[in-house]
């Protein structure tokens, strides 16, 4: 089935509000080619141009992306060094497409300890795109939900102390305010490449009753129609958010 077949069988009145995407896979998609582990970085930004593409096409409001972890640090140095590279470049490159399609760039995550040059790079972007109201483009950088959530509970209790609420206000709603994703609505669906069937301390907090579909396809192969069949399967479920349906 190609990609308007599949479009067709969409129900548009069905569609999530806001995508989380795992892009998995870049290393073993280079392994597999025989290139270096930096092609397959490379070649994975033709899978985020076509996943905003099509969210920006069905007009899904948020895309969120697991663009650089916290974790990532620990690779191998020239690695980390060509994904900061490729991070700075593609940011320049794409900011003026992103104008063209109407999609506003934001940023999740503990962009302070970045090197100051792509610091510069992302708050350029940011401002560049920040009137523009089609899709949000939520990059996650240099992100990891645990420390997201240490960070957000120094934060509460720095607030009781200081008397700007109370502990007894503090409820689900509250310390969501307290989050990276504060101003957005949690992921209906996450998606994640490469068949890994884990989280890797992605938006702990706010997947609590997400949908999550899981694909063997590596980052760099995946495409609008995966995209598609993703969101199909996500329109086959039934989202109960831990009730019973009483009819069946």
């Amino acid at each position: 089935m190609n990609e308007e077949e599949l479009k067709d069988l969409l129900d548009k009145t069905k569609l999530p509000q806001h995508i989380a995407i795992i892009m998995d896979g870049n290393g073993r998609w280079a392994d597999r080619l025989g290139v270096s582990r930096n092609e397959g970085h490379r070649a994975g930004i033709e899978s985020v141009k076509a996943a905003v593409e099509l969210c920006g096409e069905l007009k899904i409001p948020i895309l969120t992306l697991y663009t650089f972890s916290t974790e990532n640090w620990k690779r191998p140095i020239m690695e980390v060094i060509t994904l900061m590279r490729l991070l700075k470049e593609q940011l320049r490159k794409q900011t003026s497409e992103l104008n063209k399609n109407n999609v506003q760039l934001r940023v999740i995550g503990n962009i302070e300890e970045l090197p100051r040059k792509i610091i510069r790079e992302i708050e350029r972007s940011i401002t560049a795109t920040k009137d523009n109201n089609g899709l949000i483009l939520n990059m996650a950088i240099n992100y990891g939900s645990r420390q997201e959530m240490l960070r957000a509970m120094r934060s509460v209790i720095n607030d009781i102390r200081n008397s700007k609420i109370k502990a007894d206000a503090l409820d689900e709603n509250l310390f969501a305010q307290y989050l990276y994703t504060k101003s957005l609505p949690d992921p209906d669906l996450l998606i994640r490449t490469s068949g890994e069937m884990r989280i890797s301390n992605f938006l702990l907090w706010q997947l609590a009753y997400s949908e999550i579909y899981i694909t063997d396809v590596l980052w760099p192969d995946f495409r609008k129609k995966d995209l598609l069949i993703a969101l199909l399967d996500y329109q086959r479920r039934e989202r109960r958010f831990g009730a019973v349906n009483i009819n069946q």
